[in-house]
């Protein structure tokens, strides 16, 4: 039976979009997730409801317990996971407003727990395969309804993920270009992992805001204009995703 976890960045965990809504707090060995669990169902999908950074989004990215909220995704029964982020583009083609399906990270981050395997026991040798870390099965589902809703989005793309919460200097944000990334946040490396770990398939859904640094002939990213931009734009990811849990 699937049952999707929703894991919700800056402003995508409105629980209106479930019906039959319930809530559960959990504790798990690593803690407390970072926000009560909102149940309910969406076109007869069981669907849990996490809020990343709190419902007050009080929680910066470096002190998310990621750990327990994935942990806490299994304890509940979830099938699968779709989590939203907002994210900087580091490609002139990835406009403000546009949605990246990933298919690719780069784990730029310091200071995350991003293991449940902190010993190995006697035989037990837990090294992840992590060369496609993104689930195919949820990324063409996710495709195929972002085509059939005609948004403005990217088959794939390269994450990178940096500790925060300060956003890069303009040499950072060129040398993630040489990398190969496509775009850039705070978040969605530690959970995929993670997530990965459990053997729970995830994927994700970026909506550029912004250009980062790089490009000289634009203002630097502010958080105010991340904002703005999000909030322009949040339904479309919200559509999609209602539209691609109606196809479980």
């Amino acid at each position: 039976m699937k049952k999707i976890a929703i894991i919700g960045g800056s402003g995508f965990e409105n629980p209106e979009i479930l019906k039959d809504i319930k809530e559960i707090e959990l504790q798990t060995p690593f803690g407390k997730p970072t926000s009560s669990f909102k149940t309910g169902k969406i076109n007869g999908i069981e669907v849990c409801l996490l809020s990343r950074h709190g419902r007050d989004h009080s929680i910066p990215p470096t002190q998310v317990n990621n750990r327990a909220n994935i942990w806490a995704i299994r304890e509940l029964g979830c099938s699968h996971i779709i989590a939203t982020t907002a994210c900087g583009s580091l490609r002139e083609k990835i406009k403000r407003g546009d949605l990246v399906i990933l298919d690719q990270f780069i784990d730029f981050t310091r200071h995350r727990e991003v293991t449940f395997f902190e010993s190995f026991k006697e035989g037990e040798l837990n090294h992840t395969p992590m060369a496609d870390p993104f689930s195919e099965e949820l990324r063409q589902k996710l495709i195929a309804v972002a085509a059939k809703l005609e948004l403005n989005y990217h088959q794939k793309g390269t994450m990178v993920t940096i500790e925060g919460p300060r956003f890069s200097t303009r040499a950072e944000s060129h040398m993630f270009r040489a990398w190969g990334a496509d775009v850039i946040n705070m978040s969605v490396a530690p959970e995929c992992i993670l997530a990965n770990e459990l053997g729970i398939p995830y994927a994700a859904i970026a909506l550029s805001t912004d250009f980062d640094c790089w490009k000289t002939d634009e203002e630097p990213v502010t958080w105010e204009e991340v904002l703005k931009v999000f909030h322009q734009n949040v339904e479309n990811v919200i559509q999609l995703i209602i539209s691609a849990i109606s196809t479980f």
